[in-house]
C-alpha cells in the first residue's frame, strides 16, 4: 500500500499563507517537543494531548450525529443562540465555502482539527521511545493508544468525507510545497490502513483499565476491536461498497476512489471482526446492563425494566459501556438538563427541556407485541391519532383519566423508557413512589409546556433516555445532575452490528439470535416468534431482505438518541429516503386544549440530496492544494 506522508491541510495553510507559526499542541509549561519527551510525566501529558482531539460526543453543538439529522429539533430562538452549527446541517444549509463542523481542518468552538490530532499522534509514536524512565510494557501500551487514536481519527474523517489523504508520518514544515500537497486515496486503501493500525495496536492494549478512577475512557483492547468492527461494517455498507453513484469518482491522478460492484466478502470480514470484538468484550466483563439495586426489589416488573433500560445509557460506567466519553468537554450535564421535562413549578432555566425528539422517532418504536405499528395485525385499522382514555392500570405509562392519542398506548418498554410525552408518567427524579409518579404536562401554560418566552420542547417529546433517573428536583427549585460517561460504543451496538453482518453474509438464522439478545432485555419475544404471532407478514424474519429491514429498525430503536441514526442512515443509503420529509411534532407553540395540542405540525420541510452523504471540502483548500478533488455534488 502506498501511503502519502503528509501534514495536515491546516498546517499547510498556516505555513504557506500566514505569518503565524504553527504550534503543536503540547502539555502545559512545556516549551518544546524535546521537553515533552524528557520524562514519563511530560510524555503522559503529551499522550493525553492525543486524546484531546476526540470529538465531543455529548455536545449538542459539535457532534453532527446528535442534532444534525432528523432525531431532535429545538425551538428557533434556542437554535439561533446555541446550536446553529449542528442544526444548520439538519436545516440543509451545508455549503462548501465555509462547511459546518469542518473536522477536516477544525473550526472555532465546534469541531476538532482531526488532521492536527493525527499529527500529534504521529509525533508521540515517533518520540515515545526516547523517554528514559518508562518501562517497556507501559511504553508499548502508550504507543498502542496513540496508534488507535490515529486510526480512529482517520475513520471519523472517512465517515464524513469518504476517501481521504492518509497521514502515516509527519514531514517537516520546511518541506517543499509539492511534497506536502496531499492526495485522496481509494476508500478500500483507507480502510486497510486503519484496520492495519488497529491490528498493530490491539495486542499491546489492556483488556481493562487498571485505574478505574483516573483512566476510565482510555483505550482498551475491547475498544480497539469494537472500532475495527465498526470500520469494517461501514466499509461493507451500501454507501461505500459498490455504490454506483461513486463509480466514476477519481482523485487528481485519475485513480478511481471506489471499487465497482458489491463485495460480499467485506460483510464476511465485518462479521468475523464483530464476533471477535464481542468475545473480547465479554471476556473483559462486558454484559448487557441489568440494574442491580436491592432498593427496587418491591417495585413492579414494568418499573424495574424501565429503569434498567434507562440505565443502559445513564448508569455511569455500567457493564455494557465498552467505550464512553467522560472528559470534562464531554459532560452530560447539559444534555440531561435539556432532555429533562420540567416536572415541578419554578425550576426555570435550570431545566431548559428543549432537547426534543421528533414525532418520526416516536412512531418508530414497536408496539407492545414487538413489531412495527404498521405491521401489527392487532393495530390494523387503528387510528394512531384517535383519542383513548387512560385507565387505572395505565398509571405507570399515562395519567389515569387523561384522553390522549392511541400512539402513546400499548407500546414496547423502550418507548416509555426513552421518551417523555404529554400526560405520560415520568418515574424517578426524586419521586420513587409507583402510586404517585410524576406526569408530564406539556400543553401551553402548563408546567412542562411553553410559558411566555420560556424554553420548551418544540415537538412535545422529551429525551428521557438521556436522563439519569436519580437526578432530582430539590428545594430552592434546583435540579441536581449526576454526570455519566456518554456511550460511544456499547455491547448492544456490537450485537446488532454482528447480526447485520451475518445477515448480509447470508447467515439469516444465525443473525436472528443476536437481535433476540437485545430484544429480550427490552421484554420482547424473539423476532421469529413476534412476527409469527403478530405480524401481517409472518415470514419476514426468515428472508435476508426482511431481516435486513428488522435489523435496521432494531438499531434505530435500541441506539436512538445516542448519535448512531445519523451515520446509519447514511451508510445504508436510506437518508435520501427518510430525510426528505417534514420534521413533525405536536402543536406545542399554541396548543392549550387537548384538541389544539394534538394537532400534527410541520416544523421544517427537510431536504436531503445525494451530495449530502459526504461532507464538502472547503473550497479554499482546493485552490491551495490542487491535488485534492471535491466530493461529488459540491
Amino acid at each position: 500500500m502506498k501511503i502519502f506522508k503528509n501534514i495536515t491541510i491546516l498546517t499547510v495553510l498556516i505555513a504557506l499563507f500566514s505569518c503565524e507559526e504553527y504550534l503543536d499542541v503540547v502539555p502545559d509549561n512545556v516549551a518544546t517537543i524535546d521537553n515533552a519527551f524528557f520524562d514519563r510525566v511530560q510524555a503522559r501529558k503529551y499522550l493525553f494531548t492525543c486524546y484531546s482531539y476526540l470529538p465531543n460526543f455529548a455536545s449538542m453543538n459539535s457532534n453532527p450525529a446528535l442534532f444534525g439529522g432528523d432525531e431532535f429539533w429545538v425551538i428557533p430562538e434556542l437554535r439561533r443562540r446555541h446550536f446553529s452549527n449542528v442544526q444548520n446541517l439538519a436545516l440543509g444549509f451545508q455549503n462548501a465555502n465555509d462547511p459546518y463542523l469542518n473536522y477536516y481542518e477544525g473550526s472555532l468552538n465546534a469541531s476538532s482539527a482531526l488532521y492536527q490530532g493525527i499529527r500529534v499522534c504521529n509525533t508521540f509514536i515517533d518520540r515515545i521511545d526516547e523517554v528514559p524512565d518508562i518501562d517497556s510494557n507501559e511504553r508499548s501500551q502508550w504507543k498502542a493508544e496513540a496508534k488507535l487514536l490515529k486510526a480512529y481519527y482517520h475513520f471519523y474523517l472517512m465517515r464524513m468525507y469518504g476517501p481521504i489523504p492518509l497521514v502515516d508520518e509527519n514531514i517537516p514544515i520546511s518541506a517543499e510545497p509539492e511534497e506536502i500537497k496531499s492526495i485522496r486515496r481509494p476508500f478500500d486503501e483507507c480502510v486497510n490502513f486503519v484496520v492495519d493500525l488497529i491490528d498493530q495496536a490491539a495486542s499491546d492494549l489492556p483488556n481493562v483499565v487498571q485505574d478505574q478512577i483516573d483512566d476510565m475512557g482510555r483505550i482498551t483492547k475491547p475498544i480497539a476491536l469494537a472500532i475495527k468492527a465498526k470500520v469494517l461494517v461501514t466499509a461493507a455498507s451500501p454507501l461505500f461498497n459498490g455504490n454506483p453513484d461513486y463509480i466514476s469518482f477519481a482523485n487528481s491522478g485519475g485513480e478511481l476512489l471506489f471499487s465497482s460492484g458489491e463485495d460480499i466478502e467485506k460483510w464476511k470480514m465485518a462479521a468475523d471482526a464483530a464476533l471477535i470484538a464481542i468475545q473480547e468484550a465479554e471476556e473483559a466483563g462486558h454484559t448487557l446492563f441489568e440494574l442491580n439495586d436491592p432498593s427496587l426489589n418491591n417495585f413492579s416488573e414494568f418499573i424495574v425494566r424501565e429503569l434498567n433500560l434507562r440505565g443502559r445509557v445513564t448508569e455511569r460506567w455500567n457493564s455494557e459501556i465498552i467505550w464512553g466519553d467522560s472528559r470534562n468537554s464531554g459532560t452530560t450535564n447539559t444534555l440531561q438538563r435539556y432532555g429533562q421535562a420540567r416536572l415541578i413549578n419554578g425550576v426555570g432555566n435550570a431545566v431548559p427541556q428543549a432537547l426534543a425528539p421528533t414525532l418520526r422517532i416516536a412512531k418508530q418504536y414497536y408496539t407492545s407485541n414487538g413489531v412495527p405499528i404498521d405491521e401489527d395485525i392487532t393495530w390494523s385499522g387503528r387510528d394512531i391519532f384517535a383519542y383513548r382514555v387512560a385507565g387505572a392500570d395505565d398509571h405507570l405509562m399515562v395519567r389515569p383519566g387523561e384522553e390522549i392519542p392511541e400512539l402513546h398506548f400499548d407500546r414496547e418498554s423502550r418507548f416509555y423508557a426513552d421518551l417523555g410525552f404529554d400526560r405520560g408518567a415520568w418515574f424517578g427524579q426524586g419521586r420513587l413512589d409507583e402510586s404517585d409518579p410524576y406526569y408530564v404536562y406539556a400543553r401551553v401554560g402548563e408546567i412542562s409546556g411553553k410559558k411566555a418566552i420560556d424554553e420548551y420542547s418544540i415537538t412535545g417529546y422529551y429525551a428521557k433516555k438521556l436522563v439519569y433517573y436519580k437526578n432530582a428536583f430539590s428545594t430552592g427549585n434546583n435540579y441536581s445532575v449526576t454526570n455519566y460517561a456518554f456511550p460511544i460504543i456499547r455491547l448492544a451496538d456490537l450485537y446488532l452490528l454482528y447480526a447485520e453482518a451475518l445477515n448480509e453474509s447470508g447467515e439469516v438464522s444465525q443473525a436472528q439470535a443476536w437481535i433476540d439478545k437485545v430484544r429480550e432485555r427490552a421484554g420482547l419475544a424473539g423476532v421469529v416468534e413476534s412476527w409469527n404471532n403478530f405480524a401481517i407478514n409472518t415470514s419476514k424474519p426468515s428472508t435476508q431482505e426482511g431481516l435486513r429491514d428488522i435489523i435496521q429498525q432494531e438499531r434505530l430503536i435500541e441506539m436512538s438518541m445516542e448519535g448512531h441514526r445519523f451515520w446509519d442512515l447514511r451508510r445504508w443509503k436510506k437518508a435520501i429516503e427518510l430525510m426528505n420529509a417534514p420534521i413533525q411534532g405536536w402543536n406545542t407553540d399554541s396548543g392549550e386544549s387537548k384538541e389544539e395540542f394534538y394537532t400534527v405540525i410541520d416544523l421544517h420541510d427537510q431536504k436531503f440530496d445525494m451530495k449530502d452523504y459526504l461532507w464538502p471540502l472547503r473550497t479554499f483548500i482546493l485552490t491551495v492544494n490542487t491535488n485534492l478533488v471535491q466530493n461529488p455534488g459540491w
